[in-house]
């Protein structure tokens, strides 16, 4: 399988004729195994060029246009490292061959195989809005489009690789099947962990994504892969490296937060949603998500598909387009966190919230003059600590693993792991502040106080009458 070879991520002198070298800007030299260029080598694949891993987020940070392209080879790469070491350090034990580092490398090659345009605003934002109930998740297509690329393409693969490949990728979701306790499980923790989210994909998307936007990255990921062991068929981590594994997620939130959700960059998403909605009678983007050898066609270029087409059925949509790259977004108005104690009942906040709180006598609000946005940022694990989830061993004589409860860590560690951010937009600049005046009045009917930090700034107001 991919060719015999000495080291799982690196070629024998003998084979590098059937491996390809490529140059990563985060990881240096990444080494293609064969079993794993049949892949990359097809059109579904190379299809991951064209979608932005952070999707309009370079409207905001110029250097966030990396692909998931490049993305999925960093995690093959990070997988293999990850498998390699456990193989050094307890191979004898653990009795890793050389199917499971092809299997985990794929894992991490193809686990976005599936995923839609603009990052993940398709299966969040756009669907729901078209399909209303749908389960549909880019992890499921995924799965789909292995099975529909080895088909089109007579990949050549062992069933059982392949089915393990898939089972790897879905690992982190509900859907993920239970395995018999004879399984090695511990693999399952490499690619899309879920037991307790550490895992590559994080590895690398947090040091690729910080880069791009030009921020500085303190965690380091070299760190846990090369502490980790398995006790019980469960990676766990070295106990002195429990400040890095904190950090893994207080990175993953604050990227959240100042990054994927910034205010700028969810007005445009926003829009685009909205363009792509109404576009979407015309040029049936919904209606491909079923079907892999349809769904592949589908990448970041429907914006420009929208803008250039001449079609009456697509004037709205254009306008809104126009609207993005004029840089005339819908204006962000203000934002509050929801208090910690109303966490539990939180019950997302919907236009009629805010329209049914406007004051009388002044304009009437609808429900397209403004937006809603309800934003979630956790560690990975909801209100509860990630640590709760997480084992670690003493030293590595140690065959017992533990928790260590974040009390032991430091009491500077926050005691809550959630927020939850609503923010409203208006999609008419004079519109602004009625809508922030709305938006205030909700606040006070539902928690008796304006819950935001700061007023609407004026220089927002003064537009009205610009």
């Amino acid at each position: 399988m991919g060719g015999a070879y000495r080291n799982g991520n690196n070629p024998s002198m003998e084979d590098r004729r059937l491996w390809k070298h490529v140059r990563d800007n985060v990881h240096g030299n990444i080494y293609l195994d064969p079993l794993a260029l049949k892949f990359i080598d097809t059109e579904q694949f190379q299809r991951l060029r064209d979608l932005k891993q952070l999707g309009f987020t370079n409207m905001v940070y110029p250097g966030a246009v990396h692909s998931r392209f490049e993305h999925s080879v960093g995690v093959y790469w990070l997988a293999g490292n990850a498998i390699e070491k456990l193989k050094a350090h307890q191979g004898l034990e653990l009795d890793i061959d050389q199917a499971d580092i092809q299997t985990v490398k794929l894992a991490g090659l193809l686990h976005d195989v599936g995923h839609g345009p603009f990052s993940h605003l398709f299966e969040r934002e756009f669907l729901p809005e078209v399909n209303r109930g749908s389960t549909w998740s880019h992890e499921d297509m995924s799965l789909k489009m292995i099975d529909y690329m080895v088909d089109e393409h007579n990949i050549d693969i062992d069933s059982g690789c392949l089915k393990k490949v898939k089972e790897m990728i879905i690992a982190s979701s509900h859907t993920a099947p239970v395995k018999t306790s004879k399984e090695k499980l511990f693999l399952y923790d490499i690619v899309a962990n879920g037991r307790n989210g550490i895992d590559v994909d994080k590895f690398d998307y947090i040091v690729r994504d910080s880069r791009a936007c030009g921020l500085g990255c303190n965690f380091q990921f070299e760190r846990l892969l090369d502490t980790m062991q398995v006790i019980d068929n469960e990676i766990c981590y070295r106990a002195k490296e429990y400040l890095t594994v904190h950090k893994l997620f207080y990175t993953r939130a604050d990227l959240h937060r100042t990054v994927y959700t910034h205010a700028k960059v969810k007005a445009i998403e926003l829009m685009f949603v909205d363009a792509l909605v109404k576009a979407d009678k015309y040029l049936g983007v919904s209606s491909f998500i079923h079907d892999p050898s349809e769904y592949w066609k589908l990448d970041d270029s429907i914006l420009k598909t929208i803008e250039i087409t001449d079609a009456d059925e697509l004037k709205e949509s254009r306008d809104i387009i126009r609207r993005i790259r004029r840089r005339d977004l819908y204006q962000f108005c203000n934002e509050f966190t929801v208090p910690k104690d109303k966490l539990d009942h939180f019950k997302q906040i919907t236009l009629q919230d805010i329209i049914c709180s406007q004051n009388s006598g002044g304009a009437s609000l609808r429900e397209e003059d403004l937006a809603v946005s309800n934003v979630k940022i956790d560690l990975t694990k909801g209100s509860n600590s990630p640590l709760e989830s997480i084992n670690f061993f003493e030293d590595y004589n140690s065959k017992e693993k533990f928790p260590i409860s974040k009390d032991q860590i430091s009491h500077l560690l926050p005691a809550y792991n959630q927020d939850l951010i609503v923010r409203v937009y208006s999609k008419k600049p004079d519109l602004v502040d009625v809508v922030s005046e709305a938006f205030e009045n909700f606040q006070l009917k539902t928690y008796g106080v304006k819950a935001q930090v700061h007023g609407t700034p004026e220089r927002k107001r003064r537009r009205i009458f610009s």
